[in-house]
């Protein structure tokens, strides 16, 4: 099963009138002159496959179709595994906050992301987004103390909803609704998918590495095509491989994205972890609306959880912080581990209902669960995404490892990732933290041929 969409072309104004270079009142700096210039020249078009459907790969795609940059009649292809949003993008919480990172490098983007999500959500018709409050509760006491004092509360009496309505202890407000929002991430990438129609094409089957030959710098290698094997109407794969032609692959697929230590023959290492948690929906009310306020969940040690409590628009309730995860290694990963099928695990759901119904008496008299899930998060040793080139590959670039941020972070990402691939920078966001080749020991980096200090030195030296 195929998705067709072509790509987007993009005209440059084929007049530039009158240029102040290298005068301190130049309106123009030469950075802006060179970048208009290669604008308006006629550049060939290019061939850019991105592997994987969720929100950062197609975050990614849908900031290329969209960037002046981008040439006439280029392709821009997303290879999908299975269905896009089909992983964690298809079964994660879909919160964010503006000012909740930790200072770090990071910082950058919750700070870009959030700022960029109302006016993404407006462009391409995604309803499900909006701000909401936040409150800090702690599980666990007997009564209906906490709630009860809370609303009573100036600050806290509006925020409070009337599904929190059991026995809590005490409640702290955490966000006002100013930087704190939610998306129902499935949403979001289907209406970029609709919005971007025929600049994008969709394929669905397995990356099985890529198609180069001779790069620029003696030793390095250059794409040429990404071979894949396709998947057909019955969601089986096919038992020959394809090409799909490109001079530029970015891989982001989630936890799956280890395996491109392969594809690149080494050039990186990408240590990866997937971690497999458990989530649940509860089924909207008949008789009720749902107030929009979410919850962040101190430990409950009677059931092992801290949970997160999301309300959505359309009346459902999603849980995760559910705990009890399971932690997949990067030799399972590669081979595909929980790609086609992630399920829940059921002691977990138990424990995950129990602990929210001690805390809403409407939901332990007459909630009914909507759905049982699990997905994964790619978690990299030092909790940072991996972003940027690949070392010595020529129109190879990695965009994943986002940890539990990938859906907040999603479109600071896909815009710096189309920059970088573009425009040969990202003038968004500094990604030098989050250098892929971090990990890979300086002698390894980049592709075949004599290295000095990693770099590529040529056959003389």
């Amino acid at each position: 099963m195929q998705l067709r969409f072509a790509a987007r072309s993009a005209k440059a104004s084929p007049i530039i009138a009158l240029l102040w270079i290298g005068s301190s009142t130049s309106p123009l700096s030469s950075h802006a002159f060179s970048s208009l210039s290669m604008s308006a020249a006629a550049s060939p078009p290019r061939n850019i496959v991105v592997v994987g459907g969720g929100i950062q790969g197609t975050s990614v795609a849908y900031h290329l179709s969209k960037s002046s940059s981008l040439p006439e009649n280029s392709k821009i292809t997303v290879l999908e595994a299975k269905a896009p949003a089909s992983a964690a993008s298809g079964k994660g919480g879909g919160f964010m906050a503006r000012s909740w990172g930790d200072g770090g490098n990071t910082q950058q983007l919750h700070h870009l992301a959030f700022d960029m999500y109302e006016t993404l959500a407006e462009e391409v018709g995604c309803e499900t987004y909006r701000k909401l409050p936040v409150l800090s509760v702690r599980p666990g006491f007997g009564g209906e103390g906490g709630a009860k004092k809370a609303r009573k509360s100036a600050a806290l009496g509006p925020l409070m909803p009337d599904w929190l309505d059991g026995s809590v202890g005490p409640i702290q407000p955490m966000g006002y609704g100013d930087d704190t929002a939610q998306i129902t991430p499935s949403e979001f990438v289907n209406k970029m998918l609709e919005k971007a129609g025929d600049k994008i094409e969709v394929r669905l089957g397995t990356c099985e590495g890529v198609e180069t030959e001779q790069g620029s710098d003696r030793g390095a290698r250059r794409i040429t095509g990404v071979k894949y094997t396709p998947r057909d109407d019955s969601g089986t794969a096919a038992v020959h491989v394809e090409t799909i032609p490109a001079d530029a692959v970015i891989v982001s697929a989630g936890p799956w994205s280890c395996a491109a230590e392969d594809w690149f023959q080494g050039a990186v290492e990408l240590p990866m972890e997937g971690v497999k948690s458990t989530s649940i929906v509860w089924k909207k009310p008949e008789d009720s609306d749902v107030d929009a306020t979410a919850l962040f969940c101190g430990e409950d040690n009677r059931f092992g959880t801290h949970l997160e409590v999301y309300p959505r628009p359309d009346g459902t309730i999603y849980i995760c912080g559910i705990g009890g995860s399971d932690y997949i290694s990067k030799e399972e990963l590669k081979a595909g581990a929980y790609r086609e099928v992630c399920e829940a695990k059921e002691s977990r759901v138990e424990a995950a209902s129990s602990s929210f119904k001690e805390m809403s008496a409407t939901y332990k008299a007459k909630g009914e669960l909507e759905k049982v899930q699990a997905c994964m998060r790619p978690c990299p040793p030092d909790a940072q995404p991996y972003m940027g080139k690949v070392p010595g590959w020529n129109g190879a670039y990695i965009n994943a490892g986002h940890n539990c941020w990938g859906i907040a972070w999603a479109p600071a990402c896909g815009k710096s990732i189309s920059e970088l691939v573009l425009e040969g920078e990202s003038s968004s966001i500094d990604l030098t933290p989050f250098d892929p080749a971090r990990f890979t020991p300086v002698g390894k980096r980049g592709g075949r041929g004599r290295k000095r200090q990693g770099e590529s030195v040529g056959e003389q030296w």
